[in-house]
């Protein structure tokens, strides 16, 4: 019973050490100081600890979600500081942050959707040839029925190389790191062809 919680420990800390720099970012865009940066540093510490209650959660954690969690703390942390201020609080500038913020946020997703799409791209075209143009298709929304009208194929040929096609997306995608979930592609995979 011991291990559990130092699996959890050990994963709380892999994901805090491969992000840490990103937050440090998020800190040094919002002007804190380095003894705030540490405790920006913590409370997303805390954070991921409060969101994520095991080890398996910790370790799919991605990139966005962290740099969202980042910033709400970081916001958090600035409101704490003027709170304590005497100085009146200036909305002008408190406007001006939370706008640059959700700009700051907008490409950072961005920009993790872009390198996720190109993961993808690269997993697709290493899979079985032949299985290549149905994965492509459906990716592109085509539904399995137009598929096979497009292809030419069987109902039955289709259905067999899209259910092997989106196996090895998977398993590619999870050598890589990815989940299928983190992916986006699980959901409307389910709901198009109806796998689990």
């Amino acid at each position: 019973m011991s291990s559990a919680p130092d699996a959890y420990s050990t994963a709380l800390d892999a994901a805090v050490a491969s992000f840490g720099a990103m937050v440090r970012r998020v800190g040094w865009r919002h002007r804190l100081s380095e003894a705030d940066v540490d405790e920006l540093l913590q409370d997303v510490r805390v954070r991921l600890w409060r969101a994520r209650p095991d080890s398996e959660q910790i370790g799919m954690v991605g990139a966005s979600y962290v740099y969202r969690t980042a910033v709400s703390a970081a916001l958090d942390l600035l409101r704490r500081r003027r709170a304590g201020n005497t100085e009146p609080f200036d909305l002008h500038e408190h406007d001006r942050l939370v706008t640059e913020t959700r700009r700051a946020v907008s490409a950072e997703e961005e920009l993790a959707e872009s390198e996720l799409a190109e993961q993808i791209v690269q997993v697709v075209s290493a899979i079985t040839p032949s299985r290549r143009p149905v994965v492509r298709m459906h990716l592109a929304g085509y539904g399995r029925k137009e598929i096979a009208e497009l292809l030419g194929w069987t109902e039955a040929r289709t259905r067999n190389l899209l259910y092997r096609g989106l196996a090895d997306l998977r398993e590619g995608l999870l050598e890589r790191g990815i989940g299928w979930e983190s992916a986006s592609v699980g959901t409307s995979v389910q709901d198009r062809t109806g796998t689990r």
